[in-house]
């Protein structure tokens, strides 16, 4: 064997061993950060949603009087047709964190993983990195900093930070977090980590999966519209005649085709549906939605909603009616918005009131 065969032998195998040596300290990582993660299990309860007595969790729910049934009531039960239960819902293992629905991690509505800095980084030379990490699936992902006097924020330029958190959503309206998502987002933040000089303190994914799950169980249970009708009492309203008063009573067409009443502060208090196709010429039936969790009590979303259509149904010769076409009285109406204010006070005890910025994310 030649020297040269036997040199080159020799570099290969201290690659070899390089490589081993390499994975090994990996794992140990590895290790250290599940170690780190099951040294303590802080106890913290996300949420006691209220009992509330038969909710129909639908898309939408629409006011009706079907015979001798009491059809006028405001239902909503989980995705099996239970009825919610006084149950608390498990949170995921996060650090203390400081009270605040103002930051965009919320130990409430994330998985929350601590990031370690070796020392004090600029926002400057964080907001790049972090921008790489903003989704995984349709979860979105928040990073806040700890500034020297101890306060959190959003991570901004010209901020100095001697920690982070990220936060990943735990669910929406459309699922919980998952396995795979998880997966990616701990994957991808190890990569951001190691840009940044940072070391992530990961929870373990089953007590995550069961945070998120619990979490997405209450979502399901208070996931809650309401519906009113308004029927032409003669012939179909022409479309272009039609929305010309719909934008007299407030009205506003979007971009995406949809007709939304505006809550005077950049949101939406109910929208509208003319229940036909954008080439169609008439309609005999207008539809009013009102999306529940997203609009706050204080705005009375169901009486505006309720009010527009009988004001609707005058200026436009209908009437108020539910799904099968029966008109709704007075005492119907009064009677959902009674259970209306009961599920507002269940989601204000569950700390997520509606038309909040938690409710928001997780209604979204």
């Amino acid at each position: 064997m030649t020297d040269l065969q036997m040199g080159l032998i020799a570099i290969g195998s201290a690659i070899v061993v390089g490589v081993i040596s390499y994975n090994k300290w990996q794992e140990y990582k590895a290790k250290k950060s599940v170690e780190r993660a099951f040294s303590t299990t802080p106890e913290d309860v996300l949420m006691e949603p209220g009992t509330v007595a038969g909710m129909d969790a639908e898309a939408r729910h629409e006011p009706s009087l079907d015979g001798e049934s009491d059809s006028s009531e405001f239902h909503q039960q989980g995705e099996h047709g239970d009825t919610p239960q006084n149950e608390a819902i498990p949170a995921a293992p996060v650090v203390q964190l400081a009270a605040s629905r103002d930051l965009p991690v919320d130990v409430l509505v994330d998985c929350i993983i601590p990031l370690a800095l070796e020392a004090p980084v600029y926002g400057d030379k964080l907001i790049l990195p972090l921008q790489g990490l903003r989704h995984v699936g349709n979860k979105p992902v928040h990073f806040i900093g700890q500034r020297e006097d101890g306060q959190w924020e959003a991570v901004a330029r010209g901020g100095l930070y001697v920690a982070l958190q990220a936060g990943v959503q735990l669910a929406n309206r459309s699922s919980a977090l998952n396995e795979l998502e998880y997966s990616e987002f701990i994957m991808r933040l190890r990569q951001i980590a190691d840009e940044i000089n940072a070391e992530p303190d990961v929870p373990d994914m089953t007590e995550v999966m069961t945070a998120a799950r619990s979490l997405h169980q209450f979502v399901a249970e208070y996931d809650a519209k309401l519906s009113v009708n308004v029927q032409s009492n003669g012939a179909p309203w022409a479309i272009n005649t039609l929305l010309a008063a719909l934008e007299r009573q407030g009205f506003d067409l979007r971009p995406d085709g949809r007709l939304v009443m505006p809550d005077g502060d950049g949101g939406v208090l109910f929208s509208l549906s003319t229940n036909v196709t954008l080439a169609a010429d008439t309609t005999s039936r207008l539809t009013l939605l009102l999306d529940v969790p997203c609009v706050a009590p204080e705005r009375d979303g169901f009486g505006a909603m309720t009010a527009c259509a009988k004001a609707l149904a005058s200026r436009l010769s209908g009437t108020v009616v539910d799904d099968g076409n029966q008109p709704l009285s007075e005492e119907s109406l009064k009677e959902i918005a009674r259970q209306v204010d009961a599920f507002y006070e269940d989601m204000l005890v569950a700390e997520i009131p509606a038309g909040s910025v938690r409710a928001l994310r997780l209604f979204s």
